[in-house]
C-alpha cells in the first residue's frame, strides 16, 4: 500500500477495527476511512454499502466488520449471527468488485474448521467434517465470507483473500458478562466476584477445553503486513494467524484470578457447553512469509486487564 492510498477499515470502533487503524496510523497511513451507521453507512444495507463504495473509491479495504460474541451469544442469537453476517460480507465483497478495489482483507473466525478436526488446525481442513453446534451459524457465516473472496477472484480475479484468526482479545474488547468472549468475560465477571467478596466464582464449562489466545495488536500487525506484501507472491485465500500456543480454560482462569488478587475458589459448571475440545491453529504458512506473534499471554492479559480497570 502507497502511504497516500486510500484505505477502508470497515468496523473501525470494534476491538479488531480499532487495532488496525492504530497499526496503520503508527506506520504513516492517514488518508484512511472509518465510517459508521451513526455516519450513514448501515453495512446491512446494499444500496447504502454501494453508494458509500461508488462515492469513496478505496483502494484497500480491511472488512473487520461483524456481528460476534462468546459460547452464549452464539448459541443464543443464532438467526442474528447469520442473518447479519451474511449481509455484510456479501454487501461489501460485491461492492469491492464492483468499485475495482485494489486489494481487500476479510477477516474471518477459527471456529470455521470442523468440531473434531486434527489438531493443530491446518488450513485445508475447511469443510471436512461438521461443525461445531454452538456456533455454527456464524462459522456458515464467516465460509460463506472467504468462499466469496475466494470465487471473486478466481471469476473475475480480485485481489480479495482471508485471514483465519485465532481467539482474539485485547483493548476495545467487549466486557459484558454473557455475550462477551472467554477472557474479557472472565475479567469481568471475577473481578465483580472480587468486589462484592464472594468466596466462589463460577466458570463455565468444565474447564477442559484448550483454546490459543492471539492479542489483538498482534493480529492488527499481521493484517497490514500481508496486504502490504507483493502481488507476486500469491498469498494463500485462506491464512491462519494465530500463536500456534494453547492453554486449558482452567488454567487461564488461575491466571485471571491472579492478576486480579481474585483469591476465592473456582468452579466450574459443566451444565455449559464447553464448544470444541481443542483449537490451536497451524500458522506455519504465515509464519513462512515472516510474520509471528510477539505478545505472549501472560503480557496480553496483563494489558487487558489494564484497560479494563482503567475507568474503574
Amino acid at each position: 500500500m502507497d502511504i497516500n492510498s486510500k484505505i477502508l477499515v470497515l468496523g473501525a470502533r470494534g476491538m479488531v477495527g480499532s487495532a488496525i487503524v492504530r497499526e496503520l496510523k503508527k506506520l504513516g497511513y492517514s488518508n484512511l476511512l472509518t465510517p459508521t451507521k451513526s455516519d450513514g453507512l448501515d453495512l446491512l444495507v446494499q444500496t447504502k454499502v454501494k453508494e458509500y463504495f461508488e462515492k469513496e473509491r478505496p483502494d484497500y479495504v480491511f472488512l473487520a466488520a461483524a456481528r460476534v460474541g462468546g459460547i452464549v451469544a452464539n448459541n443464543t442469537y443464532r438467526a442474528d449471527f447469520i442473518y447479519e453476517n451474511l449481509l455484510i460480507e456479501i454487501n461489501v465483497i460485491h461492492s469491492a468488485h464492483l468499485s475495482k478495489v485494489k486489494k481487500l482483507l476479510f477477516l474471518g473466525s477459527s471456529c470455521i474448521y470442523p468440531k473434531m478436526a486434527p489438531q493443530p488446525l491446518k488450513e485445508e481442513y475447511l469443510l471436512t467434517a461438521p461443525l461445531e453446534w454452538t456456533n455454527e451459524p456464524y462459522a456458515i457465516a464467516k465460509i460463506a465470507g472467504l468462499k466469496l473472496c475466494e470465487n471473486y477472484k478466481i471469476q473475475y480475479n480480485d485481489n480479495f483473500f482471508s485471514v483465519m484468526p485465532t481467539n482474539l482479545y485485547g483493548m476495545n474488547d467487549n466486557y459484558d458478562e454473557k455475550n462477551s468472549h472467554v477472557i474479557p468475560g472472565l475479567i469481568a465477571r471475577m473481578y465483580k466476584a472480587k468486589m462484592e467478596n464472594k468466596k466462589v466464582f463460577e466458570a463455565w464449562g468444565t474447564g477442559r477445553p484448550k483454546r490459543e489466545f492471539l492479542y489483538v495488536d498482534d493480529l492488527a500487525e499481521a493484517t497490514v503486513f500481508l496486504m502490504n506484501q507483493p502481488d507476486s507472491l500469491k498469498i494463500p485465500g485462506l491464512l491462519n494467524v494465530g500463536t500456534g500456543e494453547d492453554i486449558t480454560i482452567k488454567d487461564l482462569a488461575a491466571m485471571v484470578a491472579k492478576k486480579l488478587k481474585f483469591n476465592g475458589d473456582i468452579v466450574f459448571n459443566s451444565d455449559i457447553p464447553d464448544g470444541t475440545p481443542r483449537k490451536v491453529l497451524d500458522v506455519s504458512k504465515v509464519n513462512s512469509l515472516g510474520w509471528k506473534a510477539k505478545i505472549n499471554l501472560d503480557e496480553g492479559l496483563n494489558r487487558s486487564i489494564g484497560f479494563f480497570l482503567k475507568d474503574k
